[in-house]
Parts: structure tokens; C-alpha cells; sequence
């Protein structure tokens, strides 16, 4: 306790303090951008972006607001971790911690979660590009190898949808290697095969 810099102290508040300022305008900050991007931007209306009109797809409001909120989960999630992860390490030198051991000590434990988690950080990855390409949103039919289902939300890490059954199906992001749009494109439902029956006959009979 003789080596217990208490003076260090005043320094470790301050290093909060600061930091939770910079926590609070971060966040603020990121909910004025969510927010402009639930109401949309008149950015690609100007003359200069006229040529990226066509790639961008309308969306409907449950959508924009949608793929606005997975973003800004994702933000708040990473700068909240790394502005209290460096507060923490700041205050411990404050007070006179030696905080070498324990950034070794960090860097292994991050390394053994990475290994352990990397298929929780694939679908979170696999997440946030599905929201920022909008390859489909909530209300959707998609078709995810077997299954063929509206989307009912689209988080970070799984995908829910319903399919004609009434079965909700859970779907990890990272497992998607390959889904068809039926929404997006002009899908055309495959003729019935009694309806098809029952429309040649008409035709036999009209003959």
C-alpha cells in the first residue's frame, strides 16, 4: 500500500470523467446519424450523383429505420469498448499501477476469445454488410436453401423469418452463403399443378 499512489486518484477521476463525456457525446452523435438516416438523405438527389440514382433502391420506412438501427447498435457497441477499455487502462497508470502484466495478460485472453468467438464475430461481420448492402430487409420472401419465408427482423447476428407454416426459423447470419430475393426482383410463382390441369382442360373443352 506504501506504493499506492492515492494523489493518482484525482487524475483517475478526471480520466472518467472525460471519458464519460466523450461516451456521451459519442453516443448522441450516433443517434443524430440513425436518426437523419431513418428520415433518409436528399444527398443522391444532387446533380453530381445522378449516376448512383440506380443502384440505390428505395426502401420503405420500416427498412431505412431498420438497417439505421443494426448500424447504430454496431457503433455504440464498439466505441462504448474502446472508450472505457482505454479509460480503464489510463486510470490503473493513473494510481500508479503497473499496467504492462496486464496488457499481456489482455492481448492473450483477446486472442483466446477470438478463436473461441470467431464464428459470434463472423455472423456479427456477416450482419452489418447484409444491413449496409440491403440484400434484404424486413418484409422480404427470401429463400435460404430449403426454407422460403418473410424476414421478420435482421439483428447483428441471426435472421429471423416465418415461413407459410407458421414455423420461425433462426438463421445465423455467417451460415448464409447464399440467398435468393424473391422481393426484390420480378419473381413469378411457379403455375399450380391443377390449376395447369384444370386450364388445359378449359382449353380442350373451348376447342
Amino acid at each position: 500500500m506504501s506504493e499506492f499512489d492515492f494523489s493518482g486518484l484525482l487524475e483517475g477521476g478526471i480520466i472518467v470523467l472525460a471519458a464519460l463525456i466523450l461516451w456521451l457525446v459519442a453516443r448522441f452523435l450516433i443517434a443524430k446519424v440513425v436518426a437523419r438516416a431513418q428520415k433518409g438523405s436528399t444527398l443522391l438527389q444532387s446533380q453530381r450523383l445522378r449516376w448512383a440514382q440506380p443502384v440505390m433502391r428505395n426502401l420503405d420506412n420500416k427498412r431505412r429505420a431498420q438497417r439505421a438501427d443494426t448500424i447504430g447498435a454496431l457503433l455504440r457497441s464498439s466505441v462504448s469498448v474502446a472508450i472505457w477499455t482505454v479509460a480503464v487502462i489510463m486510470v490503473l497508470g493513473a494510481i500508479g499501477i503497473n499496467v504492462a502484466p496486464l496488457i499481456a495478460s489482455v492481448g492473450i485472453v483477446g486472442i483466446a476469445l477470438g478463436f473461441g468467438a470467431r464464428e459470434v464475430i463472423r455472423d456479427a461481420l456477416a450482419g452489418f454488410f447484409i444491413s449496409i448492402e440491403d440484400q434484404y430487409g424486413i418484409g422480404d420472401v427470401i429463400e435460404v436453401g430449403t426454407i422460403t419465408g418473410t424476414v421478420q427482423s435482421v439483428g447483428i447476428r441471426i435472421t429471423r423469418l416465418v415461413d407459410e407454416r407458421g414455423v420461425v426459423w433462426y438463421i445465423r447470419n455467417g451460415e448464409l452463403a447464399m440467398v435468393g430475393n424473391r422481393s426484390q426482383g420480378t419473381y413469378v410463382p411457379p403455375r399450380e399443378p391443377a390449376a395447369a390441369t384444370s386450364l388445359a382442360a378449359q382449353e380442350e373443352d373451348s376447342k
